[in-house]
């Protein structure tokens, strides 16, 4: 029986893939990809020429009944996004749900992820947490950020260099300037960066030198009084 396969791409370094995830990708009838072009440099770094679709966040309403039924009739497609393991903070999730409720067979294999990472490396306690992704942009964005602050285990967002100083700033209007909290950047590639410190350092830190890449916040929670 055919199936759907969720397969981890790299978030940084090419070699960050599985032997099992490059078999798959070479063996699938289709690859369905958030932007052929920047998986199209992935497929051809390992020799890979499987035809492939888009699948993103702007179709996938459109395009999940179609890729479904290819699969239900008989075709092995791989889902992969940019970088990391899709339906994490990417597309994926409709059409896993889409093919469950098919009874197609559905199958993720492990695999790079960015919070993973940045929560090992913070610092902070790490047995338990709590994984937001990315926060709304405007609606909704400070009652978000206020119950986050109100969590007794440590939190992680996700953040794009453009916004990260100032949503660092609402935490610390939330959660205290005194709060401890880490800063990873560009993980797993050539300047990869992890800042920790007190959310007022760490503002202090990315207001005097410019924000690249992509971000994993990771925030201490709340000790209990």
């Amino acid at each position: 029986m055919a199936k759907l396969f969720l397969v981890p791409t790299p978030v940084g370094n090419m070699e960050d893939i599985s032997l099992r995830a490059l078999r798959l990708l070479r063996e699938a009838d289709l690859i369905l990809a958030e932007d052929t072009r920047t998986s199209s440099h992935l497929l051809s770094h390992y020799d890979i020429h499987t035809p492939m679709l888009s699948h993103h966040k702007f179709n996938e309403h459109q395009t999940v009944e179609q890729f479904s039924r290819r699969i239900q009739a008989g075709e092995n497609v791989a889902l992969i996004t940019d970088a990391g393991t899709p339906g994490i903070s990417d597309p994926g999730f409709l059409l896993v749900r889409q093919c469950i409720e098919m009874g197609v067979e559905v199958e993720c294999l492990p695999g790079a992820t960015a919070l993973i990472p940045a929560v090992v490396v913070s610092g902070l306690p790490n047995d338990r947490f709590f994984f937001e992704g990315f926060l709304p942009q405007k609606k909704g964005r400070q009652s978000r950020l206020k119950e986050l602050s109100e969590l007794p285990v440590t939190f992680i967002l996700y953040e794009s260099p453009y916004r990260v100083v100032k949503t660092l700033q609402q935490l610390a209007q939330c959660c205290g300037e005194e709060r401890r909290a880490s800063v990873s950047r560009e993980i797993s590639k050539k300047f990869e960066e992890t800042c920790r410190g007190t959310l007022a350092e760490l503002i202090q830190h990315f207001s005097q030198n410019e924000a690249r890449g992509e971000f994993v916040i990771c925030v201490a929670g709340r000790k209990e009084d």
